[in-house]
């Protein structure tokens, strides 16, 4: 074996393990994502990830049909990730979002303004 090949062989082994890493870590925020969005980059990086380890697999093996897998699983991450974004986009955003005065009121709390108009610093 030569030294060429042996220096990949240590690069892919390292981009795998890092490309580990970041798969779990990604599958972290799919599950604890907390909002949709969130989950819908966090699939995306997992369609990355797993051109990823396609595309190392392809390098260590020497078969290059992985390749070609690879770019069309990239196309169809693609075409999932802008359907999501149509979804999102679709369902629309919630009453709070879209209304800058109601997000103000529910963070103040309809008890709160009551109080707070009745206290010592208020004005009648």
């Amino acid at each position: 074996m030569t030294i060429a090949a042996d220096i990949t062989a240590f690069a892919a082994d390292i981009a795998l393990a890092l490309m580990c890493a970041a798969f779990f870590l990604t599958v972290y925020r799919v599950i604890k994502g907390p909002t949709l969005p969130d989950r819908i980059v966090a699939l995306d990086m997992l369609v990355a990830t797993a051109i990823g380890f396609i595309a190392v697999v392809a390098i260590k093996t020497g078969f290059t049909l992985y390749i070609d897998i690879a770019i069309s699983l990239g196309l169809v991450g693609f075409l999932a990730t802008v359907a999501f974004a149509r979804f999102v986009l679709a369902r629309g955003k919630p009453e709070d979002e879209a209304d800058p005065m109601a997000a103000s009121r529910h963070a103040i709390g309809p008890r709160a303004g009551k109080s707070a108009r009745r206290g010592k610093g208020a004005r009648r």
